[in-house]
């Protein structure tokens, strides 16, 4: 199966070593940001979703307007925006952009953070309310009748949309999360379930979990690391340590509260294991974030990163999601010197 190449696009150009320049919504950033992801052969670009952050669909729409082969996988919260008017949204901008888009359903990590928003649901709760939307996205997107739902969440009368997916039947659902209540109600029901870079021997155990729970679904799995490339492992390395060390400078004193998510909980722990796990991913980095996202790093030439990646590959990952510390000339260097690898490596794989 060809694997599937995911970057990363927003707003405005910033990152943990990065302070954010600009206005929090510029257009020339987003277009530059999607021409380079574009260019640089990746699939996909995740636009994430942040409680203070501009509106996704939006920043979709216009990536969507200055290209024409890049596909967008569009984070979406459920809870604020009723589920049979979202799926009319996201069926509009998978037609505008020619039937490009993804949607990755994020159910939410944080009691505060949710509650910025005015949603007070408990954390399973808001599984529960995930796997009721998700399922109300594909009815309304699919069923050719109008149709009702009664649900612990919604309930809803004579339901029917006009605008359907240009991509028949729907368009591919994304979700993840590390708790028992994340896995019960996404496996049956989405295309690929998201995964933060672990060690190997965690990450397969962890698949072996979601596909018992998945309930005959043909579920696909994604891995998002962040890779640091060098012209030498040696120059590699020197390059995380110092990444490591003007993170630790950024964040000084400041200890955030421990997350509340089960999938950062699972990168401290490996963190607190050892600093190496595998070949070269590397766990310091999500120890001093607070392991609040995507933050484990794969570290080396781009030889020894493609290796990785593909291990992970090998064990049923078919999407890599990469970002890079420095985002644009990290996305440009992807481009050149690792993508084109990983793709070697895959279809190595493929043939054997």
């Amino acid at each position: 199966m060809p694997v599937e190449m995911i970057g990363w696009i927003a707003p405005r150009v910033a990152s943990e070593i990065v302070s954010p320049v600009g206005p929090p919504f510029d257009p020339d950033v987003i277009e530059e940001t999607a021409r380079i992801h574009e260019d640089a052969g990746f699939d996909r670009v995740l636009i994430g979703y942040f409680s203070d952050a501009p509106d996704g669909f939006l920043i979709g729409a216009h990536a969507a307007s200055v290209t024409s082969r890049l596909g967008f996988l569009l984070a979406h919260r459920p809870g604020f925006v009723a589920p049979t008017l979202a799926a009319r949204k996201i069926a509009t901008l998978d037609q505008l952009s020619g039937g490009r888009l993804a949607c990755h359903l994020i159910s939410g990590g944080s009691d505060a953070d949710q509650a910025k928003d005015g949603d007070h649901v408990d954390h399973a709760a808001r599984y529960r309310r995930t796997e009721e939307y998700a399922q109300i996205l594909t009815q309304t997107w699919t069923d050719p009748r109008p149709f009702d739902y009664a649900g612990e969440f919604y309930q809803i009368e004579r339901a029917y949309s006009d605008i359907r997916c240009a991509q028949q039947p729907r368009i591919p659902l994304y979700g993840g999360g590390g708790s028992d209540a994340a896995i019960a109600c996404l496996a049956p029901h989405i295309d690929v379930f998201m995964l933060w870079g672990e060690p190997l021997a965690e990450t397969k155990d962890f698949m072996g979990r979601v596909r018992a729970a998945a309930k005959g679904n043909d579920i696909r799995f994604s891995v998002s690391t962040r890779p640091i490339l060098g012209k030498t492992d040696g120059e590699a390395w020197d390059r995380a340590r110092n990444i490591l060390a003007r993170i630790k400078e950024r964040v000084g004193d400041r200890k955030g509260s421990a997350p509340e998510n089960v999938g950062s909980q699972r990168l401290l722990d490996a963190a607190a294991e050892k600093e190496v796990h595998d070949t070269c991913l590397y766990t310091a980095l999500a120890e001093a974030t607070g392991a609040r996202g995507n933050s484990t790093a794969l570290v080396g030439t781009p030889e020894t990163v493609a290796a990785a990646m593909v291990a992970y590959y090998d064990l049923g990952a078919s999407s890599l999601l990469i970002r890079g510390y420095d985002p644009l000339p990290d996305a440009v260097e992807y481009g050149e010197e690792l993508i084109p690898r990983v793709r070697a490596l895959v279809a190595e794989r493929d043939r054997a």
